[in-house]
């Protein structure tokens, strides 16, 4: 069995950044800890990556908050955790999934049985987004989200997604969720 983290936006932007929350940058080093747990060629990494029209985007008009320009200081990986990700295969998202992911985890499946757990921000939006997505391409896998390395855009929104998740058959691990 191979286990699998993905690492999802852990960016300067949902840090600390245009979009950031205390909530996330309390997360910090249980994410870092987290990574350091998993060997790096099983890390994989989402980076929510927009174009500098963002703001004429379906999304930029429901979210009118500039955030993740690709190569902006906003868009790169927090800093706390850059270094604990080198050599992570990193996969690039124009919107709140990665279609990408999902399809290298369905190949790394047919060539060997995975499991994936789940960490990043936010909860609510990509996490949830990508942890379904991946549910529904392989729905047979253990897939399971450590709320302890995960914040949402509010609390009540973090937990209403653990919630929706744990229904869905992810388990939800950290916190008193042990």
């Amino acid at each position: 069995m191979r286990n699998i983290l993905v690492v999802v936006d852990v960016q300067k932007d949902f840090v600390d950044g245009s979009l950031g929350t205390k909530e996330a940058v309390a997360i910090l080093d249980h994410v870092k800890a987290k990574i350091a747990s998993y060997p790096i060629e099983n890390v994989y990494v989402t980076m929510d990556t927009h174009p500098k029209d963002y703001l004429d985007t379906y999304e930029g008009k429901h979210l009118p908050v500039e955030h993740c320009i690709e190569g902006t200081d906003g868009w790169m990986l927090h800093e706390s955790i850059r270094d604990s990700l080198r050599g992570a295969r990193i996969f690039l998202k124009p919107g709140f999934g990665s279609v990408d992911l999902i399809e290298q985890l369905k190949k790394d499946n047919e060539q060997e049985p995975i499991s994936v757990e789940m960490i990043g921000l936010c909860t609510d939006i990509c996490v949830i987004t990508n942890a379904m997505m991946l549910k529904g391409a392989l729905p047979n896998i253990d897939i399971k989200v450590d709320q302890d390395c995960c914040a949402g855009v509010t609390p009540d929104l973090h937990e209403a997604a653990l919630k929706v998740m744990r229904s869905c058959q992810i388990e939800v691990t950290g916190g008193d969720a042990d």
